[in-house]
């Protein structure tokens, strides 16, 4: 039976697969994500979607791929630490809306185009600044390694405010007696407690770290 006055569903793609599926992860994350809950999500039978992805695999491969486009990537920069520093903190980002994706982001064995392109820019932007292509290897592995390291640290913390952060602070120094721990009282009391303190700020002071490192290692050998 049709009904005329009701909205022509929107024609099923390899897109609208890949969007879907990256927001049924966002909510739930992939572990929760099956090809039957997605076919849900879209109004279809789970076995249609083969017409758009080949397998989980594939299904995979393109959510990563989504995770990429979204990583500011701005090759107009003619200061490579500049570039550097905004596709860090734009690819923070990014894993901070998809949490899903940390740990997965090289794991692809069959990468899209944006992951392709993703790395091929960086390579490039390394390269055109003077980097040599075992430094360029080097500083892309230490920029990446930060950058998935703390974005797999910062949500598995106890605290989200600075009220939770003094809570749990204040909750771990009531348990031991006054002097017991004085290094750990020191930067609790003296850092952690004060006003405006926020540890998603500690990743752009060790980001700067890095790209000052790089910076002088850059045209070494």
């Amino acid at each position: 039976m049709t009904y005329p006055n009701a909205e022509p569903r929107a024609r099923l793609n390899r897109d609208r697969v890949l969007q879907a599926a990256v927001a049924l992860a966002d909510a739930g994350g992939i572990e929760s994500l099956t090809m039957r809950k997605l076919g849900v999500e879209l109004g279809v039978e789970a076995m249609s979607l083969y017409n758009h992805v080949a397998n989980k695999g594939d299904l995979l491969d393109g959510m990563i791929d989504i995770v990429f486009g979204e990583i500011d990537l701005t090759t107009r920069e003619t200061d490579w630490r500049t570039a550097m520093r905004r596709r860090a903190i734009s690819a923070r980002g990014a894993l901070s809306r998809h949490p899903w994706a940390i740990g997965r982001m090289e794991s692809r064995a069959t990468p899209g185009p944006a992951t392709l392109r993703h790395h091929d820019a960086v390579i490039g932007m390394l390269r055109g600044a003077g980097f040599s292509i075992a430094m360029a290897a080097h500083a892309y592995s230490a920029l990446d390694s930060y950058i998935y390291g703390f974005a797999l640290q910062e949500p598995s913390l106890p605290f989200d405010t600075a009220d939770d952060t003094a809570k749990v602070a204040q909750a771990i120094m009531a348990r031991f007696s006054s002097g017991q721990y004085p290094h750990l009282t020191e930067m609790a009391v003296e850092h952690v407690l004060q006003p405006g303190y926020d540890y998603g700020n500690e990743f752009e002071f060790g980001l700067d770290l890095i790209l000052d490192g790089l910076e002088r290692a850059r045209h070494t050998t």
